[in-house]
């Protein structure tokens, strides 16, 4: 019963998915995506009650996919530039997992602009984000591999970096080697902020 509810779940994210990207999340509604998942209204709502709910959850399981990646990346680095050196690397997977989702990038900013409660779901991971890298740096700074800057200003430029990167490989995936260009890019920053 558990494995069915599980992959009952697992469908309604991937209509949602493919529903918001092709027509937008105003013009989708709940019937669309269960058609789309091949579920009654009523799987979906005991899953979800309302559309906004299974539209937060696509962003919250994407963004719970990046934390694992970077939890991973930082284990076992014996510093902390290391430890960026190793996320920098998981990158790739981040573009990859986020290849042809313009669409649905740009509806979580559009709703976002539209909707406090969307505005605080997108705004709440950047800033733990910040929280997170801030703390990172602290680490680095403390161990001494990393010069005696801010940490908050240091994590702002990291957080800025990757969104800027992730923005750029969803408006043109062909134009470059993305994990590659993180992973430069990354090096470029810890020249500067390493001892």
């Amino acid at each position: 019963m558990q494995k069915r509810s599980i992959e009952t779940r697992t469908r309604i994210l991937e209509a949602a998915l493919e529903c918001f990207a092709r027509s937008g999340y105003d013009a989708t509604g709940v019937a669309e995506i269960c058609d789309t998942a091949g579920v009654s209204k009523g799987a979906f709502y005991h899953h979800f009650p309302t559309k906004q709910t299974v539209f937060l959850a696509l962003m919250h399981d994407w963004l719970l996919t990046i934390d694992t990646l970077m939890d991973a990346s930082r284990a076992g680095a014996k510093s902390t530039p290391q430890a960026f050196r190793q996320m920098s690397e998981m990158m790739t997977g981040v573009f990859v997992q986020a290849s042809g989702r313009l669409p649905l990038f740009l509806e979580f900013w559009t709703q976002a602009s539209r909707d406090p409660q969307v505005w605080q779901a997108l705004v709440e991971p950047y800033q733990r984000y910040a929280d997170y890298f801030s703390t990172f740096v602290k680490e680095g700074i403390d161990e001494g591999s990393l010069k005696p800057i801010d940490p908050d200003v240091a994590a702002r430029a990291i957080v800025s970096l990757a969104l800027g990167l992730l923005l750029q490989g969803l408006l043109d995936p062909q134009g470059a080697d993305w994990g590659k260009v993180t992973q430069q890019s990354i090096q470029i920053l810890l020249t500067g902020l390493e001892k």
